[in-house]
């Protein structure tokens, strides 16, 4: 895989007016980049692997400790039952690990990519955007761990008495990694809204006017993104996007007060 060669832009194509052809050449440059941050990231996920999958069964464990009677024979082991089982969780795990452990990288790339469009005074906020971008993420991450033991205990439970889990690797840690990612996307929700108020898409005094049809919208976002469809998770969602949507008013306000006073 061969990276593009780089020219200098003209000021006409920082301004705005690239061509289609340019732009194509851009993003391609830009997925290039970011496919070879995964790539270098998934050798250091290799060495992460057993970390992270100690790490992943603790909300496993906890739900067994907290509840004796669905604990299976193995424990809360995990188990695989095929011989390619095996294989493939690691190299899935290794993927997942390598696009966080690329997260600020696939941010700047994509920042990167929406700033010839944006004039100069909009630019500024590239290091701010990846920078909480990325902390956002990570933040959604650690709520969905806190979360998990809590939505195993309601989807579990549905099994009755008598009926314990035995949870194979793949698919135990591909749920653990839907909620993670789910999480982590939607906290990266305030992030897009401030980023629409600085470049003047949408006004805080429309994002206020609309808080009621907002709450009704981030109900519906957490019922459908939530993987377990529990309402611990929905709700652990909702929060924190309802807080965020605030906090996007009140530095959108910031940012528009600056705007018209530059």
């Amino acid at each position: 895989m061969k990276l593009l060669p780089r020219r200098s832009r003209s000021e006409e194509e920082r301004a705005g007016s690239m061509t289609l052809v340019e732009h194509l050449t851009e993003l391609r440059h830009r997925v290039i980049v970011s496919i070879w941050a995964i790539a270098i990231a998934m050798i250091a996920a290799w060495f992460l692997y057993e970390p992270f999958l100690s790490l992943v069964r603790e909300p496993f464990c906890t739900f067994i400790t907290d509840n004796p009677e669905f604990a299976p024979p193995t424990g809360c082991d995990l188990v695989f039952s095929g011989p390619f089982d095996a294989f493939a969780v690691r190299m899935k795990t290794m993927l997942y690990l390598g696009v966080v452990i690329a997260m600020p990288v696939l941010l700047f790339q994509l920042w990167a990519f929406i700033v010839p469009g944006l004039t100069a005074r909009e630019k500024k906020w590239s290091i701010p955007f990846v920078v909480a971008s990325f902390l956002l993420f990570l933040a959604g991450a650690v709520t969905a761990f806190f979360v998990l033991p809590k939505s195993l205990q309601f989807l579990l439970g549905f099994a009755g008495e008598g009926v314990v889990p035995l949870l194979t690797v793949d698919r135990y840690v591909g749920f653990v990694t839907l909620v993670t990612l789910a999480f982590g996307v939607s906290f990266l929700f305030p992030v897009v809204l401030v980023f629409l108020e600085a470049v003047g898409v949408i006004r805080p005094d429309t994002l206020a006017g609309f808080r009621r049809y907002a709450i009704v919208v981030i109900a519906t976002i957490a019922a459908v993104i939530t993987p377990g469809q529990d309402v611990f998770s929905m709700v652990a969602m909702m929060i924190p996007m309802y807080l965020f949507y605030e906090a996007s008013i009140i530095i959108g306000r910031i940012i528009t007060k600056d705007r018209e006073t530059a």
